[in-house]
């Protein structure tokens, strides 16, 4: 355990570009280097933890964790490699918590472009991701029509926390119906991992537990637990990677427990950052207005993120191989990737485009940003640090 430990410790550090990248990192260290199992082994996993909600690389390495150490082993693997990013996310969050607290700061020319600064770098990485994921999840006049539904039913929706899961369920539900191709199923290998029946069993109980309490509505709960189901129900529907988290969140904006600068200056930091994107769910906690922020906010909103996606990930692993043959488990899971991209791309429209700055500052960081992070391949943390330096000189001296 200690080895797994120390291993996603590492990598926690040092594994920037997002999930793509980091099952990259994870297969030259355990298939190639370490061989704690091989090719065959590591794409089951891939590919199981590939369809689940949820964050796959983080999924990935608890998976690699339980076969080297068992249990124990895969809450090392999650720990270590979450640990340094929610860190610095809290950090991040608390530091905005005591500017906030100096009036004469926040209102400083330098300040605003700061926040300015991170929001055109989260407007580039979106667009970047919603152009990637489109190119990958909309590939015919079916997927296309279902994302572009989606869309317009999540602008439609606007910030609801309570209905952001609305968009994907019928994506899944439409594809489903019509997206069907005999023979077509779910690929990939068998896995290679056991899941004891006791974890399972407590898993599956988490899964219903869950699910009941996702169906009190967001509005007849104190602002704490508002906080904590929003987060709770974005960890249990993140499909298509770690930026869908932006949408499923940005309910919290709406009801005012964090402002759309701060909110969006956290998730462009959080680009910045090695490890997983669902931490930026430890600068949320930090950073909240309500009664459940700071350090306390934070380790809650990071484990209440993670525990949905986890808990689902044990219930269904001993029963993958019988589900994946299901007749429509494919073509649900290609609506609901469609709907994803749809989701993604409302958000981006508003309130992440609507929100950057209407002078040619903003603008013009945003634009610059997008060309460094997809046209030149700049590392996102890169493009993020010089959009915020560029936004706070702007401010400045603007």
């Amino acid at each position: 355990m200690g080895d797994v430990f120390g291993i996603f410790l590492r990598l926690g550090l040092t594994s920037f570009g997002g999930p793509i990248a980091h099952i990259g990192y994870f297969r030259r260290e355990f298939v190639e280097r370490r061989q704690w199992l091989d090719e065959d082994a590591f794409a089951a996993l891939v590919a199981f933890c590939s369809v689940l909600p949820g964050p796959t690389s983080s999924q990935v390495g608890m998976l690699i964790g339980m076969l080297r150490a068992g249990a124990a082993g895969a809450v090392a693997a999650w720990l270590g490699f979450t640990a340094p990013s929610a860190i610095a996310m809290t950090l991040f969050g608390l530091g905005l918590i005591a500017l906030e607290d100096r009036g004469s700061v926040t209102s400083s020319g330098w300040f605003i472009g700061l926040l300015g600064g991170l929001t055109a770098a989260a407007a580039a990485v979106v667009t970047q991701a919603v152009l990637g994921l489109a190119r990958a999840l909309c590939t015919d006049r079916e997927t296309k029509t279902i994302g572009l539904g989606a869309a317009v039913l999540a602008v439609a929706i606007g910030g609801s926390a309570s209905l952001q899961w609305l968009p994907i369920a019928l994506g899944a539900l439409v594809g489903a119906l019509f997206l069907r191709r005999p023979g077509v199923a779910l690929a990939g290998p068998g896995l290679p991992v056991r899941v004891p029946p006791a974890l399972a069993a407590g898993a599956a109980a988490v899964v219903a537990v869950i699910a009941a309490l996702l169906l009190v509505p967001v509005a007849v709960l104190a602002p704490p637990l508002a906080l904590l189901e929003t987060i709770v129900r974005a960890g249990a529907l993140v499909f298509g990677g770690g930026h869908v988290v932006l949408p499923l969140l940005q309910g919290l904006v709406g009801d005012g427990l964090l402002p759309a600068r701060e909110f969006f200056a956290g998730y462009g930091a959080v680009q910045a950052m090695p490890g997983p994107l669902f931490t930026f769910a430890a600068f949320v906690g930090a950073a909240n207005a309500s009664a459940l922020s700071g350090v306390t906010g934070a380790l809650a909103a990071t484990v209440a993120i993670f525990v949905p996606s986890f808990a689902l990930l044990f219930a269904l692993a001993p029963v993958w191989n019988r589900l994946r043959a299901l007749p429509g488990a494919a073509a649900a899971l290609r609506g609901a990737n469609a709907a994803v991209v749809g989701l993604l791309g409302a958000v981006l429209y508003h309130p992440i485009l609507t929100s950057l700055s209407a002078g040619p500052s903003g603008i013009g960081i945003a634009l610059a940003a997008y060309a460094l992070v997809a046209v030149w391949m700049f590392p996102p943390w890169i493009v993020v640090l010089a959009s915020g330096l560029l936004g706070a000189a702007a401010g400045a001296f603007g």
